[in-house]
């Protein structure tokens, strides 16, 4: 029996699980479904990242430890392991980076790789987005915000370990350039041109600046850099330098990596670097899927676009939701998510050509045989197209999912589908019924119909598992193992097909938005033009008094509370020929660390003040009364330039 291995990427642990994160993990599943259909030995993996600075700056946030803080969005209602239940994944391990096996296997793995020099301590000087838990350098930046989530990022500086990913970049890229390593083939490009050819510098892999991380056992005050934690989960989940589980040697190298686009470059370029310096096998594949969006942007709390998971399957039903994800949306590329979208899928694929078909065979098996087919069968016309494209289905499904293209395995499936129904029409099945002397006919019409929907449940159940195994469960549970569902004719001539409720009911389009516009969160409000009353004018001045004014850019490099103050910081503000202090009464508006790197604009040419007990050179440039905004100039604008 052949192994294969495949895992989705280990979730951060992110309270309230929307449709978007559960896009991956069913494609996923089905992709492991199908290959335990084809009688493969599968392990599917999945998990929960846990560590990290944003985790432990969430747990503050939330009054508890980090430990706490993720054990219920895990384990608790509606948390990872909740969602994965709902959505029927079928994932035979879970696993998380706070296990103790894993943490301890982490340090032995950090360790094996400084001890052969491919680890080595320094000072990291640059660019982090704290969400992605990525380092950046100043070119990769876009618009002086993270690549990947277009969010700020903020200067760090700190002691910190430094992995020679330079060492391994030549490697890296003759394996992107074999072809088959990363899918899609425009990922390979992406990866090669954006981060390896510009100069593949050393991965900083640990930090001093928090301590919610794997520790560093032989440097107290390190920690163990997320994604090197979170990588090598894939081995560690098998028991690599650990005792708790034995199939390291049976299932490594995995198979496939499925994992979001955002995420490719630790696993195209970095995870195998990694592999390389501690001699093991590489991946076999790392595939990158798009991301679902909602009108254009990607699913975020922050922009109130999620979907409710647990609202949709409690109306449509899990399989239809698996189904709409895996139908709707190419696997490799983005796909927009809308409630239309999702209505009218169902309404067309399963209720008027799945859920029309078996309710229409077994009303006739019903109706003009009590149930259960004769076996005296007479073939005749039509019959021929539809045993055809039936028995040459689970050829053309094949070819499509082992290239992992699932939309296009779903496609074949109703291609067949689409075929049985205008197989219908055609032998027109009630006419037959009038005469007696047809009934052979009929019952060799309603056994090829019969026959067609054994085999496309069978290859359904990896998208729909609920739904493939009930329509066989009508037609008395006939073979449906892979063999079976290549050959045409094993149903028994003499089978019978239970009639049941309709499998999928039709939606009544406006009633139904109406009633899910109602239920769903409402996506925040567009600001309105603000409209204020005029001010009183201030007395004109002349230009020499305005140009009296000496503006000039200066860089926040520390900020703190003035003590006793609550009202007060005191900045210190690099002009590029100088440092100064500066107090400011915005404490009540922004953190020290919202201001730190920041760029603004300074008087710089007011006398100095001393409040309370703090001499402030200059003032800073703000707007408003309550609450009071700092005037934040471009990353573009030089140190000192003045300000006109």
């Amino acid at each position: 029996m052949s192994k294969f291995y495949i895992t989705t990427p280990i979730y951060y642990p992110s309270a309230g699980m929307h449709i978007g994160h559960t896009y991956c993990t069913v494609a996923t599943d089905a992709i492991a479904r199908y290959k335990r259909l084809q009688g493969c030995d599968v392990m599917f993996l999945t998990g929960t990242d846990e560590h990290g600075q944003k985790i432990e700056d969430k747990a503050k946030a939330a009054g508890v430890t980090p430990k706490e803080f993720v054990d219920r969005i895990v384990e608790g209602e509606r948390g990872v392991k909740d969602l994965w239940k709902l959505m029927n994944v079928s994932n035979d391990r879970f696993i998380r980076t706070t296990d103790d096996y894993h943490v301890a296997a982490i340090q032995k793995i950090f360790k094996k790789m400084y001890d052969k020099g491919d680890i080595y301590k320094g000072k990291y000087v640059g660019k982090y987005c704290k969400p992605c838990e990525s380092f950046w350098t100043e070119s990769q930046l876009v618009d002086g915000r993270c690549p990947d989530c277009g969010g700020p990022v903020y200067d760090a500086e700190e002691e910190a370990y430094f992995f020679r990913l330079s060492k391994y970049a030549s490697r890296v890229q003759a394996l992107l350039e074999t072809g088959t390593f990363l899918e899609p083939a425009s990922r390979v490009n992406e990866m090669i041109n954006n981060f390896i050819k510009p100069g593949l510098e050393d991965l900083c892999v640990s930090r001093t600046s928090f301590t919610w991380g794997v520790p560093v056992d032989f440097d107290p005050g390190h920690v163990v850099y997320v994604w090197v934690d979170a990588l090598f989960n894939y081995t560690t989940a098998l028991g690599f330098m650990n005792d708790r589980y034995n199939d390291y040697e049976k299932y490594w190298p995995a198979d496939v990596h499925i994992v979001g686009k955002e995420i490719v470059r630790f696993h195209s370029i970095i995870w195998p670097a990694m592999l390389m310096s501690m001699e093991l096998p590489l991946p076999k594949k790392v595939y990158g899927h798009g991301w679902l969006v909602f009108n254009g942007e990607k699913m975020s709390k922050s922009k109130g676009n999620v979907v409710d998971p647990y609202l949709l399957v409690d109306r449509y039903g899990v399989d239809a939701l698996r189904f709409f994800l895996l139908r709707e949306f190419s696997f490799g590329q983005d796909g927009n998510f809308s409630n239309e979208l999702l209505i009218s899928r169902i309404n067309s694929d399963l209720a008027n050509v799945l859920g029309n078909l078996v309710s229409r065979t077994a009303a006739m098996v019903g109706k003009y045989f009590d149930g259960k087919l004769p076996e005296n069968q007479e073939e005749g016309e039509f019959d021929g197209e539809l045993i055809d494209a039936a028995s040459a289905l689970r050829a053309a499904y094949e070819k499509e999912m082992d290239r992992f293209a699932l939309q296009n395995g779903l496609s074949e499936i109703f291609k067949v589908l689409n075929r049985a129904n205008k197989y219908i029409d055609e032998t027109a099945p009630w006419t037959l019924a009038k005469n007696e002397e047809n009934k052979p006919r009929l019952a060799r019409v309603l056994y090829n119909l019969a026959e067609t929907l054994r085999i496309c449940a069978g290859l359904l159940s990896p998208f729909m598992p609920g739904t493939g195994a009930e329509i066989l469960r009508r037609l008395g549970d006939p073979a449906s193992d892979w063999d079976s569902l290549g050959k045409w004719g094993l149903l028994p001539a003499d089978a019978s097909f239970e009639a049941g409720a309709p499998l999928f009911a039709r939606i009544d389009v406006e009633k139904e938005l109406a009633a899910l516009d109602a239920l769903l969160p409402k996506k925040p409000e567009e600001p309105k033009e603000e409209k204020t009353e005029r001010p009183e004018p201030l007395p004109k001045i002349d230009f020499d008094a305005f140009m009296s004014v000496e503006l000039r850019c200066a860089k926040v490099v520390a900020a703190e509370p003035v003590p006793k103050a609550k009202k007060l910081l005191k900045l210190t503000v690099d002009l590029g020929y100088e440092q100064r202090t500066v107090v400011s009464g915005i404490a009540k508006y922004y953190k020290p660390d919202d201001l730190v790197g920041k760029k603004l604009a300074l008087v710089s040419n007011l006398k100095p003040a001393v409040l309370c007990g703090v001499e402030s050179d200059g003032m800073i440039l703000a707007a408003g009364e309550d609450p009071i905004r700092v005037v934040f100039l471009d990353d573009a604008v030089p140190l000192g330039e003045r300000i006109r």
